[in-house]
């Protein structure tokens, strides 16, 4: 932040055409993902898709002088996927990295209850931006990297709100000190771009980007 899961698309059984039984349908090349979220692995079940391999990359992820929050999003997602392909030749290699954004100015995880009280009230009765940054690198080391952005818009906080969602802890390990899947729902007015974006991964660009690369999406299922 790597756990090896059964590949389902094992099971699958004979194609039948014609009446007679065709060569079996063979496994896909292994999926690895490069983060150890389990919002990114949730989101990636919702498609249906479950990762071979879950091998965390370990960079570092400070904030580059004069960077700005887009670009350290592109720029930690293509680092973590180049850190980890290495490691599994012949594999679909998938990383991401979420960052939110006031301004020029990024968040990142609160390092503790008083940093995550400064972003929320900070974030409060505006809009900010939820950069993810996505890179795929194909089994023949193709590399594909974009950023998708989400403005999201909170309702302005009373100290009532803000200290009651501190006490939850669904704080902890979340990019800007909130989580939009969890109770800080009741705080967002308004978003204008994908949902799942802001949660980790944004699923029709994950979606586009495997299936349009070899990764056969429907194979994966039961």
């Amino acid at each position: 932040m790597g756990d090896r899961t059964d590949d389902p698309a094992a099971k699958t059984p004979p194609a039948v055409s014609a009446g007679k039984l065709t060569a079996p349908i063979s496994k896909p090349v292994t999926l690895v993902l490069a983060s150890a979220s389990p919002r990114r692995l949730a989101l990636l079940k919702q498609l249906g898709i479950t990762p071979d391999i879950i091998d965390p990359a370990d960079i570092d992820e400070m904030t580059l002088s004069g960077e700005r929050p887009r670009d350290l999003a592109f720029r930690l997602a293509t680092e973590k996927a180049a850190a980890v392909s290495g490691r599994h030749a012949g594999a679909f290699i998938l990383s991401a990295d979420t960052v939110v954004a006031v301004g020029r100015r990024a968040l990142g995880k609160a390092r503790d209850e008083r940093e995550a009280r400064k972003f929320l009230s900070l974030l409060s009765g505006r809009r900010h931006r939820v950069h993810t940054g996505v890179t795929l690198i194909t089994p023949d080391k193709k590399v594909i990297s974009r950023v998708v952005s989400t403005a999201v818009i909170f309702k302005p906080l009373n100290e009532a709100e803000i200290r009651g969602y501190l006490q939850t802890e669904e704080w902890r390990d979340k990019a800007g000190g909130y989580a939009i899947q969890g109770r800080a729902a009741a705080f967002i007015r308004d978003i204008q771009g994908s949902y799942s974006n802001v949660v980790g991964l944004p699923l029709f660009d994950i979606g586009n980007l495997l299936g349009g690369n070899g990764f056969n999406l429907w194979l994966q299922a039961d």
